[in-house]
């Protein structure tokens, strides 16, 4: 039972993080189990950037840089690595949004792991070549301010803005509506004005292939554009995000 638990441990913080499974296959025969883990981590993490570099990926900032930086969580869990060419990108557009809007922060939530092609970063299906990257919204207060590096939930998702959809009630699907936690995310009305500009300027990118948003938001944020797309109703809500994808 306990080589059974080990393994449930490395399996999941492989999952979680992609290094964390072998962080804890080092700790295993340490006496002080969880500070070592906690040391090979921090050396892993370290490392990571160096060793992903000569495969293709490169880390997103996790400090603000042009306007742009990773949640945190998503940053200490391994999960910011995408291409050379999706980080010009997202950088070359959170720049053009901060020079429209001085102050803005735009914050990146989930990208991919720093190795190996194929591996999917779950929840999302997708996430799994370092090609595709999700942005937050952006939210204002009550009064209508924009706050900069906000989100509605310490994860960045499952706040979901409501509106009309086509999609049936279904049993068998990802398009959780998490009803229970709704009442919990604190009241920040989206900031359109920025949201839009965001879209925009990805649309405007040569290198975006596609952008994930539901279509209530196109039209609430009144654009349009053939990069614009529906994921469908098996796959998860992107009214809580926007995922874009070279």
């Amino acid at each position: 039972m306990r080589a059974f638990g080990h393994f449930a441990i490395i399996g999941a913080l492989t999952v979680l993080t992609q290094i964390g499974g072998l962080a804890w296959l080092v700790a295993l025969g340490a006496r002080r189990r969880t500070l070592t883990f906690v040391a090979a981590y921090l050396a892993l993490w370290v490392a990571a950037p160096f060793a992903a570099e000569p495969l293709g990926r490169v880390p997103l900032p996790c400090q603000i840089q042009d306007g742009l930086r990773v949640k945190g969580i998503y940053c200490a869990l391994n999960r910011h690595y995408v291409t050379p060419t999706l980080r010009e990108a997202a950088l070359a557009t959170t720049r053009a949004v901060e020079a429209q809007f001085p102050g803005t922060q735009t914050l990146a939530l989930d990208a991919g792991f720093p190795f190996l092609d194929g591996m999917p970063l779950l929840p999302h299906l997708s996430h799994d070549d370092g090609r595709k990257l999700d942005f937050a919204f952006y939210y204002a207060g009550v009064d209508g301010q924009y706050l900069p590096g906000q989100t509605r939930s310490p994860l960045g998702y499952w706040a979901f803005e409501d509106g009309p959809t086509d999609c049936p009630l279904q049993t068998l699907t990802m398009r959780w509506d998490m009803g229970l936690l709704q009442p919990l995310w604190p009241d920040r009305p989206l900031e359109p004005t920025r949201t839009k500009a965001l879209i925009e300027h990805l649309t405007q990118d040569p290198r975006i292939g596609k952008i994930l948003i539901e279509p209530h938001l196109q039209a609430t944020l009144g654009i349009s554009h053939p990069k614009l797309r529906f994921q469908g109703c098996q796959a998860a809500r992107h009214d809580d995000h926007i995922h874009i994808q070279l």
